[in-house]
């Protein structure tokens, strides 16, 4: 048997035809495979993240700067000196939305500013307290909304909470105005917890 009996046939190509004819089929299924392939990633992707337990809005805060005076007494009932200082007492209206499938529990409440020398936190009054600034300043400036119960509030799955809570500061009006940043953060227990940045200026009282 002779050997070129077992090599390949030849091709016969026409002058000027493409050697690489069909080329161009390939390149395409590449490209649809190669997007196929990304769809099928982006849309594990998407199916796998989950949103956020809680969201919220700031309605609306206000600031109101004041000199004020210690009691005069311990947590004993002793007298002791009093002290005067500078205080800005800062109100915030918020709206908490659960878009979970189980009840969240606000743990606590913060108020954060950020000034020069960093950055300062306060912690929500109880809505107790925040009734008794009224009582004792009864020309408060600020209204008087519903408060926000700060502390073990439940918000169940679907529901939203809304209130009006106070923070302090021991700071003068110069400084509070000199802040950097204000924002807010709502602790619950066993999730995350959710940052708000209030959408438009507070309002000075």
């Amino acid at each position: 048997m002779s050997l070129l009996q077992d090599s390949p046939e030849l091709v016969d190509v026409k002058p000027g035809e493409d050697y690489a004819k069909g080329s161009s089929h390939v390149v395409w299924a590449a490209w649809i495979a190669a997007v196929l392939v990304t769809s099928a990633i982006a849309i594990f992707v998407m199916a796998n993240q989950k949103p956020p337990v809680s969201t919220g809005t700031i309605i609306a805060v206000w600031a109101h700067p004041q000199h004020a005076q210690s009691a005069g007494v311990d947590a004993n009932g002793e007298s002791m000196a009093k002290v005067s200082f500078d205080q800005v007492l800062v109100f915030t209206q918020v709206r908490l939305h659960n878009q979970s499938k189980d009840p969240l529990y606000l743990h606590n409440v913060m108020t954060n500013i950020k000034l020069d020398d960093g950055i300062h936190s306060s912690y929500a009054a109880s809505a107790a307290d925040y009734g008794r600034i009224y009582v004792a300043y009864p020309d408060m400036p600020v209204p008087h909304q519903t408060a926000l119960a700060t502390t073990d509030a439940t918000i169940a799955p679907g529901q939203t909470l809304e209130g009006t809570f106070v923070s302090s500061f021991r700071l003068n009006k110069q400084q509070w105005d000199a802040r950097k940043d204000l924002n807010f953060t709502f602790a619950f227990r066993y999730q995350p917890s959710l940052s708000l940045t209030p959408q438009s200026p507070v309002i000075d009282q």
